[in-house]
């Protein structure tokens, strides 16, 4: 990197959270497992074209790993002696969180091609960006950096304290995101990716149709009769967060979030703040808008709290620290 390249980066990261400040690089695997990428995107082809919730499932795992203790793997780790309680069994992941046996079988593949090269950590990103591109019909093409490495600590509590919950107002929301280095718009950008995947009744029933709210008419009518309205672990069925287009990652979000025809307080939100909504009316009716925007907040979103150096490991097995 020569000497001006160098200080417009160093001039970035004071200003923003970028993965270069990291030393995240596309290509990271280039010559230690050249195949890498390929490898991953075969195995999240294979799981997606079976049940697109999967490949919700692999984004929402990339951000709710991120948020807490940072992109370094932490919510893949499974509950031992020494820990019982990691991040996958806080109520935020479990047990609505899909997708660990595509990172294992992922991994698996990786392992057999490139024994000990390939973080845990990176096969998540990679696996949520693949997962990206089969479900928006191959319109959101990421360049995703790596060189992430796996971290060794994952609890519950951190996952609770971390994750902002469905029922934060837009203050809330942007205060979150903020505490991670990312802005309103990542934060509102980021958000459409509830345009697929499915909820829990019990993750909105209480807030949005126990009491009164701005839900749309025929859309709480619509949710009562697929949700009881006192979910429990026994009795808490899932609905689809986008009904219009339930299997493509697309811009429908912003509409039925002016539709009101959305589950959460916290999509809800976005119309409460004008600068908010702008920004919702701009990704509904700018064509091919969302798509660019939620490629670059994507990555940024993968940098957030990255380790190297002796602060991480790579994994041989993604369940298990070293």
């Amino acid at each position: 990197m020569d000497s001006s390249l160098r200080l417009a980066v160093v001039a970035t990261c004071l200003l923003v959270l970028t993965s270069a400040c990291h030393g995240l690089q596309v290509g990271y695997y280039k010559y230690t497992c050249p195949r890498v990428e390929a490898i991953v995107r075969d195995e999240v082809k294979k799981f997606v074209y079976k049940d697109a919730g999967i490949g919700a499932g692999l984004i929402r795992m990339l951000f709710h790993d991120c948020f807490v203790q940072g992109c370094d793997g932490s919510v893949l780790l499974d509950p031992t002696s020494a820990n019982p309680q990691p991040e996958k069994l806080s109520p935020p992941n479990f047990p609505s969180l899909r997708g660990f046996d595509v990172i294992d079988a992922a991994k698996a593949a990786v392992e057999a091609a490139c024994p000990g090269k390939v973080s845990c950590a990176d096969i998540i990103a990679f696996a949520a960006r693949d997962a990206a591109y089969f479900l928006s019909a191959f319109r959101v093409k990421i360049n995703m950096p790596a060189g992430r490495l796996d971290g060794r600590v994952s609890s519950s509590s951190d996952a609770l304290n971390n994750l902002p919950p469905p029922v934060f107002n837009v203050n809330q929301l942007i205060n979150s995101f903020a505490a991670k280095g990312l802005n309103a718009e990542d934060m509102v950008v980021l958000s459409g990716a509830h345009t697929i995947g499915r909820s829990h009744c019990s993750s909105f029933v209480p807030d949005r149709l126990n009491v009164p709210s701005n839900m749309e008419a025929g859309f709480a009518s619509f949710l009562r009769r697929r949700c009881p309205a006192n979910p429990s672990p026994a009795n808490d069925p899932t609905v689809n967060q986008d009904i219009v287009t339930p299997s493509a990652l697309d811009n429908q979000y912003y509409k039925n979030v002016l539709d009101r025809r959305v589950l959460f307080t916290s999509d809800a939100a976005l119309m409460t703040s004008p600068a908010t909504a702008q920004m919702v009316r701009d990704n509904a009716f700018i064509p091919g808008l969302w798509d660019g925007k939620f490629n670059r907040a994507f990555v940024k979103m993968a940098g957030i709290g990255v380790k190297t150096g002796i602060q991480g490991e790579i994994r041989r097995n993604c369940r298990f620290v070293n």
